[in-house]
């Protein structure tokens, strides 16, 4: 089934577009591939990013927020980099272009995605305590993108690279994987120095 790809903010995507065509962001040491390339730059693919700020347990949706927008940065059939905006008192304002092994594992994950036989919407959501970044294909694809919490029956796909013991590409329901964050996410308990009865 095709991926529901929900509209980005107009302000989001023309701040995009201005950046593209400003030879100071573009020429961002981070960007190496932007500096370098020939030819038109197009904003597509743009995709909510939430944070998740708690699993709350219970049975009560995770915490999340969201945050911005990423648009991958293409180059005649391949993302050459990516592009975030955030929201700020004035609106939604382009942040920085960036490059990486998650913009890779983005393109890999939506392609997977649209061979799954249910229709979803693509969202992305941000795990900053695991250092993990997933692709959240959020159920309902008419729903407002950007707001709600992940569904038990949606389906998270973690990207590379993702934390030790959680595989990378691999769909989960948020059902499944949650309890697993839920485990990660928990304090250490601190252990007692030496001398002290445990």
């Amino acid at each position: 089934m095709p991926l529901h790809v929900p509209p980005a903010p107009a302000p989001a995507l023309r701040s995009v577009l201005a950046a593209l065509g400003s030879p100071t962001a573009v020429r961002e040491p981070r960007t190496p591939a932007l500096r370098s390339h020939q030819g038109p730059l197009t904003p597509e693919l743009p995709l909510p990013v939430h944070v998740l700020d708690e699993i709350t347990g219970g049975g009560r949706p995770p915490r999340t927020r969201l945050t911005g927008w990423r648009f991958l940065i293409r180059s005649a059939d391949r993302a050459v980099a990516a592009a975030d905006t955030v929201l700020t008192p004035d609106g939604w304002t382009f942040s920085h272009f960036f490059e990486g092994p998650y913009l890779s594992s983005t393109e890999r994950a939506l392609r997977h995605a649209e061979a799954m036989p249910a229709a979803y919407q693509p969202r992305l959501l941000s795990i900053p305590a695991l250092y993990m970044l997933t692709l959240w294909l959020h159920g309902d694809p008419t729903a407002d993108a950007t707001a709600g919490s992940p569904d038990p029956s949606d389906v998270l796909v973690p990207l590379a690279p993702a934390p030790p013991g959680i595989a990378a590409h691999r769909p989960c329901t948020v059902a499944d994987l949650l309890p697993v964050l839920s485990l990660r996410l928990q304090p250490v308990p601190a252990a007692p120095l030496l001398g002290q009865p445990a």
